[in-house]
């Protein structure tokens, strides 16, 4: 059944949900045929360019929010590093940084539900700076924002902002009740209605099942993200999933490879968890359909670095 399906995804047939969900399902032996499914549908649709992206943690912990693998919540004790928003000349740094690193897209994120008004000025000016001295496009992730903001932004032009489902709609009570999944819908929903490219994925590992993975793959076809980030769990202690068991590195291809056959033309990015899951497999990710990757460290965990990173791509033949 497996080849059966591929065979004609290969010919054209769209994925539907439940071919998906039996794909997840796929057996050691056949993942190797997904892999190759999915490869070929990437270069088919997207060629063979690694799009990279940078971030800064421009403002870390002391959010409110209550969301399970947090290590940014203030109802968790994480041993999380808490700071107030950064300067404007530290993000122009830092943007400059990702540029150094090789990154195409910088991205801005802050803890917390969404900004106040004096951060956002804050951020508008580092945006307005780095458009005008660094040279490389503008994300941000600034949680929750009115379309005032919305429109502020597409204005100074940023390129993507960054809102994640995080899981499937059914799942997401587990993981989060301090804001509601259909908020997260709306606020992805009004970024395309002003015209703004969302930047939107999820977490896998949290305890979510197959079933889930699927749901949030068709979610985000439903809303025609182009730029899908794919986040591991990094389980960190002091978190109500700082025990959970980890993901095996091939339930994670298998995740990846499925999601670029659901979203044959979108950027599949492997973003936060990435070293520490799929470890030495990494390369696997791009074998298996990913086209993006965050380099240069996470929000509250480092990444390996950017040199090697770099090497990888080069090695499996891509460009960025």
């Amino acid at each position: 059944m497996i080849r059966d399906i591929l065979d004609n995804v290969l010919n054209g047939k769209e994925l539907g949900l439940e071919e998906a969900k039996t794909l997840l399902d796929a057996k050691r032996d056949e993942v190797y045929f997904l892999m190759h499914a999915a490869n070929a549908v990437r270069e088919r649709f997207c060629g063979n360019k690694i799009d990279l992206c940078s971030l800064i943690n421009a403002k870390s912990g002391l959010c409110s929010e209550d969301c399970k693998f947090c290590a940014q919540s203030s109802r968790y004790k994480t041993g999380c590093e808490v700071y107030p928003l950064v300067s404007v000349e530290e993000m122009v740094k830092a943007a400059k940084k990702a540029k150094r690193i090789g990154a195409a897209n910088f991205c801005i994120v802050i803890s917390g539900g969404g900004p106040t008004e004096s951060e956002f000025k804050k951020i508008k000016k580092a945006i307005a700076r780095i458009n005008k001295e660094v040279g490389i496009s503008v994300d941000c992730s600034l949680g929750n924002l009115a379309i005032g903001m919305v429109k502020q932004l597409k204005e100074l032009g940023i390129a993507r902002y960054n809102h994640n489902l995080e899981t499937s709609k059914n799942f997401y009570k587990n993981i989060c009740t301090t804001h509601s999944y259909e908020n997260r819908l709306n606020m992805v929903r009004m970024l395309k209605d002003v015209g703004l490219n969302p930047c939107c994925g999820g977490i896998i590992g949290l305890g979510e099942s197959i079933e889930d993975r699927a749901d949030l793959a068709f979610s985000l076809k439903e809303l025609d993200v182009k730029c899908v980030p794919v986040n591991i769990l990094n389980a960190r202690k002091g978190t109500p999933l700082g025990n959970i068991e980890p993901l095996p590195p091939m339930e994670i291809i298998k995740t990846i490879a499925v999601f670029r056959l659901v979203l044959p033309r979108s950027v599949i990015k492997i973003a936060g968890g990435r070293e520490s899951a799929l470890r030495d497999m990494q390369a696997m990710a791009f074998l298996a359909g990913a086209n993006g990757m965050i380099i240069g460290g996470y929000l509250t965990t480092k990444g390996r670095s950017a040199a090697e990173d770099l090497r990888m791509i080069r090695d499996l033949g891509f460009t960025t």
